[in-house]
């Protein structure tokens, strides 16, 4: 064949390969699909568990992560062809992130979504020369429902997170209660996975504390457009979860509360135009973090607007949403 016709099929069979992932984007866009990310501790599967709780809708998709390092060390006769013609739950294998998967989909029936009743499929590419590479199980429903349990192989857990954000789009990414979390500038030079994942993602992240016995959104406003928009994304989220729905707005000073009290107004306003109801509305004067995180403790999830500043304006200017993720001792979803 002429390195013309190879050149000629090559860019045909290019231009294939991405409209076809066009319309899957396209497909994927249309549905709310939660990135539900764990690990080797048992304390993880409270993501699965808050996916399970919020994603209730046949339009909701979630995907369950697991990721491993790059492991070239498991070179052995036929590994990798035995994944990827088999169902990765039922190859036989013992590996960091399987026997995890398989508790997610057990949790997840708890939670009564009995994906493992449904058709399944598999799916297999190679990454970063490792044996076993990527894989993944997909569970879809008579009406459309797919759970997916991904295997993802990466050099380190946050470029693996981030990386398969990508491969989405995702609408939300859940991930469990940072063992730490550096101050602004410490974080420019040794930040944590969750923190990493935190300050890059582009789509809005949830923070999962136990425990999950709690009940109620705790939405904050500060009157800005993108803090309006928050509230209405949020807002839906929580109608769609059966949750009750406070909103808040601080003030730092005394004289500031009447600019407060109009905000909490304008949301409600919002809201009630999109035919969802309000259990309540606070307000308070204080710094923001502080009150937010004090108030909003008793909640099932307290919700933050992200500011969309980069690492270095919030090591200089700081972060109201940044600080509520760190400090609250509830669940926080920052949005963006």
């Amino acid at each position: 064949m002429s390195l013309f016709k190879k050149t000629v099929l090559s860019e045909r069979t290019e231009r294939a390969v991405q409209k076809t992932l066009a319309n899957v984007y396209a497909q994927r866009r249309k549905r709310f699909r939660v990135l539900a990310c764990i690990d080797e501790t048992d304390e993880s599967f409270c993501t699965v568990r808050m996916a399970a709780r919020l994603a209730k809708t046949d339009d909701c998709d979630i995907i369950v992560l697991y990721v491993r390092s790059i492991d070239q060390g498991l070179w052995s006769g036929g590994l990798q062809v035995r994944v990827a013609r088999q169902n990765m739950l039922e190859a036989g294998l013992e590996l960091p992130g399987i026997n995890r998967l398989r508790m997610a989909l057990g949790i997840l029936r708890e939670e009564g979504i009995p994906a493992e009743d449904w058709t399944r499929s598999t799916g297999h590419q190679d990454a970063w020369g490792d044996p076993l590479g990527d894989n993944k199980v997909e569970f879809i429903s008579d009406e459309g429902r797919s759970v997916v349990l991904k295997l993802k192989t990466a050099p380190d857990p946050a470029s693996g997170i981030l990386d398969q954000y990508e491969l989405g789009p995702y609408n939300l990414m859940i991930m469990g209660e940072p063992s730490r979390w550096r101050g602004e500038f410490h974080s420019l030079f040794d930040a944590g996975i969750v923190q990493q994942v935190t300050v890059h993602a582009p789509s809005s992240v949830l923070i999962v504390r136990e425990p999950l016995d709690k009940s109620g959104f705790f939405i904050c406003t500060d009157g800005t457009s993108r803090s309006m928009q928050a509230v209405r994304r949020a807002a839906v989220l929580a109608h769609s979860a059966g949750e009750p729905i406070t909103l808040f707005s601080a003030s730092a000073q005394e004289s500031g509360l009447a600019a407060a009290e109009e905000n909490v107004k304008n949301a409600r306003a919002l809201l009630k135009a999109m035919g969802i109801k309000v259990k309540d509305v606070i307000t308070a004067v204080g710094p923001a973090a502080q009150k937010i995180a004090e108030l909003g403790s008793d909640h099932s999830v307290i919700v933050v607007t992200d500011e969309g500043r980069s690492r270095l304006q919030r090591a200089i200017r700081g972060s109201t949403a940044v600080d509520v993720v760190r400090t609250a001792q509830t669940s926080v979803l920052d949005v963006r």
